[in-house]
């Protein structure tokens, strides 16, 4: 335990310490790193091991694979870009991505692939900083054509294989109609691998390489990237997917040899950055300065005032409430937030123990990350179980619950 802690009431953090290891010892989480930060000061928590069956211990600088809770780290890159006026909001995207010119709209998001009409407008930038472009996850069509048109086409998780070079995805996307029309509904995940995209037609240059200049290196986060070098490679544990039904630990992902550990062709931005729980403390405090850190502006304060607070209209606002609520017994409430800015949630009203204006996101390896505005606040809980049981979810639950009520005021 390491602790520095203005802010925190030592009997909370014991407590939080407690129920951190109280779902290492149930042998379902085989280890974690947490990091819980205010103003200065911060407290980190690494307990277990990197192996399920053992191995060496969890420490604060094990790496781990971010899944979704990329979002808010690579929407970065493309905030610079509307800081410089190199991208506008309603821009319409097909300059850059001319495989997204001329849409084509499935006349009922559940029905046949060639039932189209046109779109009424071109996909804009806002459409997908916003995630309502007309395309993505959308947890009530799961069993819809275009569902599975996508998944076959797009996807590239651990369980479907690695992807192709941006290009070839994006021609593969460009040969599918919109579920929607451009800006009606909130979609999750899809939107923000086409931004990644965008950013690196836009700079010439490949995505990691523009953020890395403009946002990780600038904030000294060393440990972020789109892939693990050798010479780090036994910093980052085995990626588990428990059995649903046995709970065995299943090895989605190796370290040495396995996807993480060697440069991707597909740079994802919705989901392929690892990263430390320090590096993301940098980040999210960044966002909590208002968009500078140790005197240098790495993103306006406007535009971090747009990536953090709600961005939904209400007919999209209400498609995501219906969409999470659906799936809430898996996810022990994560994606209840109400809101969603640019990358991120917003919680717009409260639900558990989170306050309004929280902002962050969590990701599906069981990592979580967020920042609260109000008690200038930062939490970072990272484990190596996917959320194929609730066993994460729940983890990342009692971490912030905990969390808040240690918090002194």
């Amino acid at each position: 335990m390491e602790t520095n802690n203005s802010g925190f009431s030592e009997a909370g953090l014991s407590r939080l310490h407690d129920v951190l290891a109280r779902h290492v010892e149930s042998k379902r989480i085989p280890g974690l790193v947490a990091l819980v930060g205010r103003g200065g000061q911060t407290h980190v928590e690494a307990m277990g091991t990197m192996r399920h069956d053992g191995g060496p211990p969890m420490r604060r600088d094990t790496i781990f694979r971010m899944a979704s809770t990329t979002k808010p780290v690579t929407m970065a890159a493309a905030m610079v870009l509307l800081d410089e006026c190199r991208l506008r909001l309603d821009d319409p995207v097909d300059p850059w991505l001319p495989e997204l010119a001329d849409r084509r709209v499935l006349k009922r998001p559940d029905g046949p692939l060639e039932d189209t009409v046109p779109a009424r407008r071109p996909i804009t930038v806002r459409d997908l900083l916003t995630s309502t472009f007309g395309l993505g996850v959308d947890f009530e069509s799961m069993d819809s054509p275009i569902r599975a048109a996508t998944f076959e086409r797009l996807d590239y998780s651990v369980a479907s294989g690695p992807a192709p070079d941006p290009d070839e995805w994006m021609r593969r996307l460009g040969e599918l109609p919109l579920s929607y029309q451009p800006g009606e509904r909130w979609q999750y995940d899809l939107s923000n691998e086409v931004l990644g995209v965008l950013v690196s037609r836009v700079t010439g240059r490949p995505l990691e390489a523009f953020l890395r200049e403009r946002v990780l290196d600038p904030l000294g986060m060393k440990d972020t990237a789109f892939h693990v070098p050798a010479d780090k490679i036994d910093r980052l544990p085995p990626l588990y997917g428990p059995d649903p039904r046995t709970g065995e630990f299943l090895v989605w992902d190796e370290a040495a040899g396995g996807r993480s550990s060697r440069p991707p062709a597909f740079q994802g931005a919705g989901g392929g950055l690892v990263s430390t729980v320090d590096d993301y403390h940098v980040y999210f405090r960044m966002l909590l300065n208002h968009g500078t850190h140790g005197g240098e502006r790495i993103l306006s304060r406007p535009a971090v005032e747009l990536m953090t607070t709600n961005r939904l209209a209400p007919g999209q606002q209400a498609a995501r409430d219906t969409m999470y609520r659906n799936i809430a017994h898996m996810t022990a409430g994560q994606g209840q937030h109400g809101g969603w800015g640019f990358g991120m949630a917003v919680r717009t009203h409260r639900g558990d123990y989170g306050p309004l204006g929280q902002f962050g996101w969590d990701g599906g390896t069981g990592t979580t990350a967020y920042a609260d505005p109000h008690h200038q606040l930062t939490g970072i809980l990272l484990t190596q179980v996917g959320m194929s049981t609730p066993d994460s979810a729940r983890l990342i639950h009692d971490f912030w619950t905990t969390l808040y009520q240690a918090t002194c005021d």
